[in-house]
């Protein structure tokens, strides 16, 4: 899966803007937090943050930085939805853990050696443990199980 499929995927997802009060992502615009595009250096109201802008953030801040490229297609997409729902490094951990290597999260050498050594269904599924595990561990989860979960089962799909 290339960086656009993906990204249209996840899109819809996120949706456009939001603003829930148990989201501590505050404002959120495709699904970029307002702390994000402030970091960045987005200046403007959330509710207009550009599509365009946020394709950016997400090649940038979440496809690259798990070495979405590199990773076996079969577990692309739920690494890189993944690092969206919860940062990299943490994605990056469900996989190690899931993989059985040293956790660190950073993917290197090691961790994609030990990903393309896998059955990809298999490693995505126990991905995708690790991250339902974290998720229902997190205070917000009352608010937002019903979506995560179907997000997750989603995944699980294929």
């Amino acid at each position: 899966m290339k960086f656009e499929t993906a990204l249209a995927l996840l899109l819809g997802h996120e949706g456009e803007f939001s603003d829930h009060s148990a989201d501590p992502g505050g404002k959120t615009r495709y699904g970029i937090t307002e702390a994000v595009a402030r970091e960045v250096g987005y200046k403007g109201d959330m509710r207009e943050l550009p599509l365009e802008l946020a394709q950016r953030i997400y090649l940038e801040k979440y496809w690259k930085p798990i070495r979405a490229d590199d990773l076996p297609p079969g577990i692309r997409y739920a690494v890189f939805d993944g690092a969206v729902n919860s940062g990299p490094g943490q994605a990056t951990r469900w996989l190690q853990r899931a993989l059985g290597v040293d956790a660190d999260g950073v993917i290197g050498p090691q961790t994609l050696a030990a990903a393309y050594a896998q059955d990809a269904n298999a490693l995505r599924m126990r991905i995708l443990a690790q991250r339902l595990r974290f998720m229902t561990s997190l205070t917000n989860w009352p608010a937002f199980s019903r979506g995560w979960a179907r997000r997750i089962a989603d995944l699980m799909e294929g």
